[in-house]
Parts: C-alpha cells; sequence; structure tokens
C-alpha cells in the first residue's frame, strides 16, 4: 500500500470511522455504509484531491450476498496519479444518494447506472433511462425492466423489444414454409 493510501485510511479512520479497505493491482477500494458515502466523498475530494468521478457502475450479488448490489465508484486524482475506488452494499430497494453535487460527470454514470441495474440515486436532477426505451417494461407485470440485472433472462423478454433472429432459426423458419 502506497503513502497515500495509509494517508487516506488514517484520516477516514478519524472523520467516518471504521470501513473496509483493499488494495489489488494498485487500485484503492474503500467499502463504506451507504450512510456516509457522500462524507467519504466530499472527503477524498476536498482533502486529497479526488477531482474526476470516472465511472459509476454496480455489480449484483443475486442470492449470494446479504445485500444484493454493490455500487462501485471509480475516482482518480490527477495530482496525485491516483486511482480509488468506492463500494457501498445496498439492497434491491435501498436508494443511494446522487454524487452529482460533487462531480457533475456522475450525472449521466448514475443514469447508465440506473437503467442496466434499477438502482434510485437519491437527489439525482433527471433519473430516467439512458439506453433502454422508457416504456421497456415487463409486458405481464408492468414492472420496468433492467437488462444487467442477475435475474434478466439472456434471451429477453417476449414482447418486450424485437429479439435477433439467429441465421440457423431463419434457415429452419425458412425451410418450414
Amino acid at each position: 500500500m502506497n503513502e497515500l493510501a495509509k494517508n487516506i485510511e488514517k484520516r477516514v479512520k478519524e472523520i467516518i470511522g471504521e470501513c473496509e479497505y483493499s488494495d489489488f493491482r494498485e487500485q484503492f477500494s474503500i467499502t463504506v455504509g451507504k450512510e456516509n458515502l457522500i462524507k467519504l466523498a466530499e472527503l477524498l475530494k476536498s482533502e486529497f484531491g479526488f477531482d474526476q468521478l470516472i465511472d459509476v457502475t454496480a455489480v449484483d450479488y443475486l442470492g449470494k450476498r446479504e445485500k444484493r448490489f454493490s455500487v462501485v465508484y471509480f475516482l482518480y486524482s490527477l495530482s496525485n496519479k491516483f486511482k480509488l475506488r468506492i463500494n457501498t452494499a445496498i439492497d434491491e430497494k435501498e436508494t443511494v444518494p446522487t454524487m452529482t453535487k460533487l462531480w457533475e460527470s456522475a450525472d449521466w454514470y448514475e443514469r447508465e447506472t440506473y437503467d442496466m441495474f434499477g438502482i434510485i440515486f437519491e437527489g439525482h436532477p433527471d433519473l430516467r433511462r439512458f439506453y433502454m426505451p422508457e416504456d421497456f417494461k415487463d409486458p405481464e407485470s408492468g414492472e420496468p425492466l433492467h437488462p444487467l440485472r442477475k435475474d434478466f433472462p439472456l434471451m429477453g423478454i417476449e414482447g418486450s423489444l424485437p429479439l435477433p433472429k439467429f441465421p440457423e432459426k431463419a434457415a429452419i423458419e425458412k425451410n418450414q414454409k
């Protein structure tokens, strides 16, 4: 662990308390409860120069962990040339606060994560679909569909969007006519 990571860990313990830390392939990660997420982000930006939010995504641990999702923020400090990840675990119906007030780039990253995983970013100025149409819903239940969730069917949901035809299937259909 490099010196900056040690300083961050020490300062985070003073301000927030205990968090989980890991260092893998020269990328330092901090796992924090969602109640301390904004406080941690503000600390990292103001005291350690993490001036860029590079990406936001999620990981779906359906059935493998107590909380289904891990929301992951990728930060970069230009002055320190240092990458850092923040992780926070949430359940399916929980929300996380938006980071748009700290980093404008969070706007589209959070929209993308909402669209693909269904995670609500509380306080987001314009949380709506990013890739999928606004009416991308289950035809039977009317619930919104989120394609990167582990429970989303691999072949999609019949009737939700036109599905691609596979060449083998098209040849079989042609021969049956």
